[in-house]
C-alpha cells in the first residue's frame, strides 16, 4: 500500500513539475560521489567489499519494485492487446495518456534446413548472429572435440556474499 501511495505522490508530481516526491532511493552508508558522478572509494578494500554488498541489495530492492511495476504494466499492455482489436476503436484515451495498438512485423523461421541452404548458397551470413551456444562449445570440450577458430576468454567476475 505504501508503495501506491508514493507512486500516486510520484504521478503527481510528475506532472506538476515538483522532483522532491519521487520514489525514494536510499543509499547505502558510504555510498559518496564527486562532482563528476563518480564514486568516492573507501580508504580500506574492507570497507569497499562491505559497500560493494549494501550497494548491490540497495538495488536488487529498487530492482524487486521494478519487476513488480513490470509485472503490472505487462498485465495492463496484455490488457489492451487482447481488448481494443475486439472493439472497432483504434485506440483509448485517458487524461494523460493515449493508448494504440500498433503491428510490427517480425521475422520467423518455419523452415531452418531450407533458410541455411539459401544462406549457404547467396553467403548471406549476415541474416544469422554470430554467438556461440557455450553449453555445446562446453560439452564438445568436455568430449575433447577441438572446434577450429574458438579459443578461451576467461571472464573475471567478483562474488560477494554475506559473512
Amino acid at each position: 500500500m505504501k508503495l501506491k501511495k508514493q507512486l500516486k505522490k510520484s504521478l503527481k508530481a510528475a506532472r506538476n513539475g515538483d522532483s522532491k516526491h519521487t520514489i525514494p532511493c536510499d543509499l547505502p552508508k558510504g555510498f559518496r560521489m564527486d562532482k563528476k558522478g563518480e564514486l568516492i572509494l573507501p580508504k580500506t578494500d574492507a570497507a569497499c567489499a562491505d559497500l560493494l554488498y549494501e550497494t548491490r541489495e540497495a538495488r536488487l530492492q529498487l530492482q524487486r519494485q521494478c519487476e513488480r511495476l513490470e509485472k503490472g504494466e505487462s498485465a495492463l499492455k496484455e490488457h489492451f492487446i487482447n481488448t481494443l482489436p475486439k472493439s472497432n476503436t483504434s485506440g483509448i484515451a485517458g487524461l494523460i495518456a493515449r493508448i494504440q495498438i500498433e503491428v510490427k512485423p517480425i521475422p520467423q523461421v518455419e523452415d531452418w534446413d531450407a533458410f541455411y541452404k539459401y544462406v549457404k548458397i547467396n553467403n548471406a551470413f549476415e541474416l544469422l548472429q554470430r554467438r556461440l551456444n557455450e553449453s555445446a562449445v562446453k560439452e564438445r570440450w568436455e568430449d575433447h572435440v577441438e572446434l577450429p577458430g574458438v579459443v578461451v576468454f576467461n571472464a573475471k567476475k567478483v562474488s560477494c556474499v554475506k559473512i
